[in-house]
């Protein structure tokens, strides 16, 4: 064999080679990816910062325990962007599972400011709150909740404080308000005036039912009357059943969307107590067996990714100020929401 051939042979052993080891880095990474994409990693929940709200005393009887401030304020909403979830119903679901996960946490009191608001974003909200009381997020972090009201713990505000253990309201808080609102705007006759007429293709007679164009059918108000009394009448079993009511009288008196004072409501026994909010935290720390602990406040931490997003929403060079939607809430045909009478137009 000459030189030459011998030195072909060895370049062709060396490309052997080179190719073998590319194909076994090729099958290495084609089955790594196969398992990346099989392999589930549970994203961690974000966490709220805390902030003390009231420091822990020094005759504490644990100078680790906490009592976790979670604070509801506005109309509850699924359509309000959350801080850290994609909505603030998300927002408050995670405040929840995060005072109900930290062991140092010993009770919750939750701050109700609120008129109420949707009915499935109130439901969801009651259900997190009940889930700390009792013990849904495991056995072991079952913790008392104690719900302050504010101003305004009406309707929808109502329904998620009926989540707690224990209810304290100011006197002068206005609370109640048991009831379900649907509402839709009505323009035909506006329409008639100026000669405009909708034309409408519609696969069933219900499908249009809240168009504001036409009059409503008998048998459409008794469907929308029906689902309205189904809601309202799980609203009722939840009250008389938090609160160990008779659910009949409640649907014959308090429970027909009155407004009433924390006083009234002290009577009625919607609520526990009357007091302020230093008495909510002295009565979490009882029922938590944390005497003197510190109280925080859960915020949501600084991001400024979502600055820049939030500066990035709008191309306005103009500032628009509109009284009438800071004053009152709008609310959106065809939704079920728990809301006192004078938030709606």
């Amino acid at each position: 064999m000459t030189q030459k051939s011998s030195g072909c042979l060895w370049m062709l052993a060396g490309f052997g080679l080179c190719l073998g080891f590319l194909t076994v880095l090729a099958i290495v990474f084609i089955v790594a990816s196969g398992n990346s994409v099989r392999t589930v990693v549970k994203p961690t929940a974000p966490k709220f910062e805390e902030t003390v709200v009231v420091d822990a005393k020094k005759d504490a009887k644990d100078p680790d325990a906490k009592i976790a401030l979670i604070t509801l304020r506005g109309i509850i909403t699924s359509a309000e962007p959350g801080t850290i979830g994609d909505t603030m119903v998300d927002d408050l679901k995670l405040q929840c599972e995060q005072a109900a996960m930290d062991e140092k946490v010993r009770a919750v009191v939750l701050y109700v400011d609120s008129p109420g608001g949707e009915v499935t974003a109130s439901d969801f909200i009651y259900n997190a709150v009940r889930k700390i009381r009792d013990g849904g997020y495991g056995p072991k972090n079952k913790k008392p909740v104690v719900v302050y009201m504010g101003s305004l713990a009406a309707s929808g505000g109502y329904y998620v404080s009926c989540g707690g253990t224990y209810l304290i309201a100011n006197e002068t808080t206005l609370t109640g308000s048991i009831g379900v609102i649907m509402q839709s705007l009505h323009y035909q006759h506006l329409f008639d005036k100026l000669g405009l007429e909708t034309i409408t293709f519609k696969s069933g007679q219900f499908k249009d039912m809240l168009s504001g164009s036409r009059e409503l059918t008998q048998e459409e108000r008794d469907y929308v009357q029906g689902m309205i009394m189904q809601t309202y009448g799980k609203f009722v079993g939840i009250v008389a059943r938090e609160r160990k009511l008779n659910e009949d009288e409640l649907r014959h008196g308090l429970a027909d969307g009155r407004v009433i004072s924390g006083k009234d409501a002290m009577a009625a026994r919607l609520i526990n107590a009357t007091g302020e909010v230093e008495d909510a935290y002295a009565k979490a720390m009882e029922l938590g067996g944390a005497k003197g602990a510190a109280v925080v406040r859960y915020e949501s931490p600084f991001k400024f990714g979502r600055l820049l997003r939030l500066l990035g929403q709008s191309e306005k060079t103009s500032v628009e100020v509109n009284v009438a939607k800071v004053l009152s809430p709008k609310l959106e045909a065809g939704r079920l929401y728990f809301l006192p009478s004078f938030y709606a137009p």
